[in-house]
């Protein structure tokens, strides 16, 4: 669908409804909607936009028919800029937008909307930070105001472009499992919790570079320390927070190589049952869990935007562990996006070795799993 058409469209569509941000269509016992769905990796890296992983509309489908209505955009600003990737990028070439590659992401945006989902975006790399290695950029959001201004830059840029979408339709998500990393490029250095209070100035001026668009817009911010940890720093910013489903790693990334040091020499996962020094079960989530549901009784709203497992783990074994993560976000109505739609961590093509695939038009779906996330 042509952008401009879409958002005229879908503006004339939304008058009238009012924008009074999550509250006006939350469920009840949370502020923010229990969405359940997915994570759509399309522009997860920075190569340039449109030429990564494909959500087409049968896909789109197959999640509204199986009861969807949510997908997370993790976006690479690098995606959908211009300049020489030859070289490392610059700090005046962050600023520069390439509308056409803009355009990519509007038309899955657009396609998402077609099919009743409510779209979350995120910069999963913003300048200056991403948690993931492999691009190398010229500062340090958390360090760096030169970096800070052109977070608030691009966040605006997105609220323009979305002035006019219903917050039913759209929410933002600031910034990707947030931390303070010792090498912004060594995947396996030292990680630590942002200082709050610079995660609070930063979360505050992008969301009024946000909100100065559209004073209605629905604001997410991933938990601190990787998205593990509530955010009591920004409380009261009208921001809801967003937790993970990981926890813990020796189930959720078992053998995954930029999680692992030492792949080779893991201990095998149970659950529940002793994996290492460690006695993994229920009663750990639920203590993990419990600041989150905290949050929630205290009015913020809470939505864990990723959570999975990667296809190492033994199927029952993940199978098993899931089905309590998703129990206890589930039982304080806190929605989910599976950390993937198609791929490694995905309900379909997950190659793992222990399944009994389901042919699905070509694709290998894991029907267990799929009906473990519709419960």
């Amino acid at each position: 669908m042509e952008r401009r058409s879409f958002l005229k469209n879908t503006a004339l569509l939304t008058a009238g409804l009012g924008l009074a941000g999550s509250s006006a269509f939350a469920a009840a016992g949370n502020k923010l909607p229990n969405w359940k769905g997915f994570n759509l990796l399309d522009f997860f890296t920075p190569i340039p936009a449109g030429t990564g992983k494909k959500t087409t509309e049968d896909h789109f489908r197959w999640m509204r028919d199986w009861g969807f209505d949510f997908v997370r955009i993790p976006i690479a600003y690098p995606s959908y800029l211009a300049f020489d990737r030859s070289k490392q990028i610059t700090p005046e070439e962050v600023y520069k937008i390439d509308p056409e590659r803009v355009e990519a992401i509007e038309k899955l945006v657009a396609m998402a909307h077609q099919y009743n989902m409510h779209v979350s975006l995120n910069l999963h790399r913003a300048p200056g930070y991403c948690i993931n290695a492999g691009f190398h950029e010229p500062y340090n959001l958390w360090k760096d105001e030169e970096a800070q201004k052109a977070f608030y830059f691009h966040w605006n840029f997105w609220a323009k472009r979305f002035k006019n979408i219903s917050a039913q339709k759209i929410s933002f998500d600031l910034l990707n499992e947030p931390a303070m990393r010792e090498d912004m490029n060594d995947q396996h250095s030292r990680i630590t919790a942002v200082p709050g209070q610079i995660y609070r100035k930063v979360a505050q001026e992008a969301a009024a570079a946000i909100r100065k668009e559209n004073p209605s817009r629905l604001i997410i911010a991933d938990g601190n320390n990787v998205g593990t940890s509530v955010i009591p720093e920004i409380m009261d910013l009208d921001i809801a927070q967003s937790c993970r489903g990981y926890h813990p790693g020796k189930i959720s990334h078992y053998k995954a190589p930029w999680a692992n040091k030492d792949v080779e020499n893991l201990p095998e996962p149970k659950w529940p049952g002793k994996v290492g020094n460690e006695y993994l079960s229920r009663e750990m989530l639920e203590k993990h869990y419990q600041p989150w549901i905290d949050l929630v009784k205290k009015g913020v709203g809470v939505h864990c935007g990723e959570c999975g497992c990667w296809n190492k783990t033994p199927h029952a074994v993940f199978l098993a562990w899931f089905g309590d993560v998703l129990d206890i976000l589930q039982s304080n109505k806190i929605g989910f996006g599976l950390w993937e739609f198609s791929g490694d961590f995905g309900v379909l093509n997950s190659r793992r070795a222990d399944v009994q695939y389901e042919d699905w038009y070509g694709q290998k779906l894991d029907r267990k799993l799929l009906t473990l996330l519709q419960k």
